[in-house]
C-alpha cells in the first residue's frame, strides 16, 4: 500500500458513465483515493509510467487491450498491483481462468457499492477477495468435481503430500501462522511450503492456488 493511510485505485472501463460515476462514489469514501481513469487497457498502462495504484478496477470488454491481455501485462510489469475484475459476465469457467491468470477478486458489474469498497479493501489485506458472487462459482466447481470426485490425493499431482495438505489448509483460509500451529511446523516453513506450490503449479497468487486446487479435485 503506499505510505499514507489511503488506498490509491484506477479505474479502467471504456464506459466514460460508468468508470466515472464508479469513481465519484469511491471518492465519497475516506479510505479511498482514486488516482487514475483509463479508457481501456492501453491507456491504464501508459498512465501505469506515472503513478502506481494499490488497486485496479479492471473491466473485461475494452477496446484496443482487453481487460485478459491487461491483467497478463500488469502480472507480468507490476506485480504487485491488486487486480478486481468488474464484468457483467457471469460463466463459471470464464471467471475461474481469469483468477488463475492472477485476478485477485472479480465482481458482478451490477454490484453494491459497499462490496466494490469491501473488495478493495479485503484484497489488501488478504490478497484476494471471494464475495457471494465468487464464493457460488467455486461452489460449483467444487460440486462438478465430486460427481465422480478424484482422490483428495493423486500420484499425477506435482504436490508433495506436505504440500497438498498445506494447500487444503490454504483454501481452508487459514493464515501462515495458523497453518504452521496446526502443523506444528514454523511460519517460516509454511511460506517455503507456499511459495514452492505457487512455482510448481504456475500460480501467480492465493486465489489462484484455491482455483488449482478446486479444479484438479484437491481440495
Amino acid at each position: 500500500m503506499s505510505g499514507t493511510s489511503h488506498i490509491r485505485v484506477a479505474i479502467a472501463d471504456d464506459h466514460a458513465l460508468f468508470r466515472r460515476g464508479l469513481a465519484n462514489i469511491l471518492k465519497t469514501y475516506d479510505s479511498i483515493e482514486v488516482i487514475m481513469e483509463a479508457q481501456d487497457g492501453q491507456d491504464l498502462l501508459t498512465q501505469l509510467a506515472f503513478q502506481i495504484p494499490d488497486v485496479v478496477l479492471l473491466d473485461l470488454q475494452m477496446p484496443v487491450l482487453d481487460g485478459i491481455k491487461t491483467t497478463e501485462q500488469l502480472r507480468n510489469r507490476f506485480p504487485e498491483v491488486k487486480i478486481i475484475i468488474i464484468s457483467m459476465h457471469d460463466d463459471d469457467g470464464f471467471v475461474t481462468n481469469l483468477m488463475e491468470l492472477g485476478a485477485n477478486g472479480y465482481l458482478i458489474k451490477d454490484s453494491d457499492p459497499d462490496e466494490v469498497v469491501k473488495a478493495v479493501r479485503t484484497v489488501m489485506e488478504e490478497n484476494y477477495y471471494y464475495g457471494a458472487f465468487l464464493t457460488k462459482v467455486m461452489h460449483r466447481r467444487m460440486v462438478e468435481r465430486s460427481r465422480p470426485r478424484k482422490p483428495s490425493f493423486s500420484s499425477q499431482t506435482p504436490l508433495s503430500e506436505r504440500e497438498h495438505e498445506v494447500l487444503q489448509l490454504i483454501c481452508s483460509g487459514l493464515t501462515n501462522a495458523e497453518i504452521a500451529e496446526k502443523l506444528y511446523i514454523s511460519d517460516r516453513t509454511v511460506e517455503g511450503h507456499r511459495t514452492r506450490i505457487m512455482e510448481k503449479i504456475g500460480a501467480k497468487n492465493t486465489a489462484a492456488m484455491v482455483v488449482y486446487a478446486v479444479k484438479n479435485g484437491l481440495y
